[in-house]
């Protein structure tokens, strides 16, 4: 194999490994043992296990936030929907490596590693305002969006110790949560309230922003 051509599939060896168990788990032995080659030629291509992980991670990276990619067409709850799903699927296939990134893995402390799951966020970020229809956000805004960013990150690890609740449930409930996140602050502020109207106004009832607010008129009634 050509130098490029080795390096990917070593990426590709070690992510498929990190797939099924935590990274810091995995050894330099085993991705060469996957690959057909000898340790040292695995040296050869990377300095190092963390040099490894770290391309590994820039691929997955880049894989997770083009998950968040969505055309702009249609209701917004719809469009959430459909980001969960494939956000879950990515969770649901890289499990153990999504966890020890999240948490903590082989690459702590690394700067490369932590501008990665940055970019992921900021993608992430940028998505959501560009389906909101705004290209800067206000201060409540943008704690809005990155708390349920954050939501979104924290629900994925608890589901992934014992996946107790069902995936379906939690992709709808995650979209729900945003239009409370929303909500609330949009009742202290009307440039946020003005962002909600926006967003809800092509919303169905059968939506999950119009199911939220059935069974929220009923739980109150």
């Amino acid at each position: 194999m050509g130098v490029e051509e080795r390096r990917q599939q070593l990426i590709g060896v070690a992510l498929d490994l990190f797939s099924r168990r935590s990274p810091d788990e995995v050894s330099i032995d085993e991705i060469a043992s996957a690959a057909g080659i000898s340790r040292p030629l695995v040296y050869h291509y990377f300095p190092g296990k963390l040099s490894l992980y770290e391309a590994a991670l820039k691929r997955a990276s880049e894989d997770l936030a083009s998950r968040f990619a969505e055309p702009r067409e249609g209701p917004l709850g719809a469009r959430l929907h459909r980001v969960m799903g494939r956000f879950f699927d990515f969770v649901d296939e890289h499990g153990p490596g999504f966890s020890a990134l999240m948490r903590g893995g082989p690459a702590v402390g690394s700067t490369t590693t932590n501008a990665l799951v940055d970019s992921v966020r900021q993608a992430a970020f940028d998505q959501i305002l560009s389906h909101l229809g705004v290209s800067e956000a206000s201060p409540r805004l943008e704690l809005v969006v990155r708390s349920w960013i954050s939501l979104a990150e924290s629900t994925a690890l608890i589901w992934l110790d014992g996946r107790r609740i069902p995936r379906a449930e939690l992709e709808k409930q995650l979209v729900q949560d945003f239009a409370a996140l929303a909500a609330v602050s949009a009742a202290y502020d009307e440039g946020m309230a003005a962002v909600l109207r926006g967003a809800l106004r092509e919303e169905p009832a059968e939506s999950p922003f119009g199911e939220l607010v059935g069974r929220l008129i009923a739980l109150a009634s």
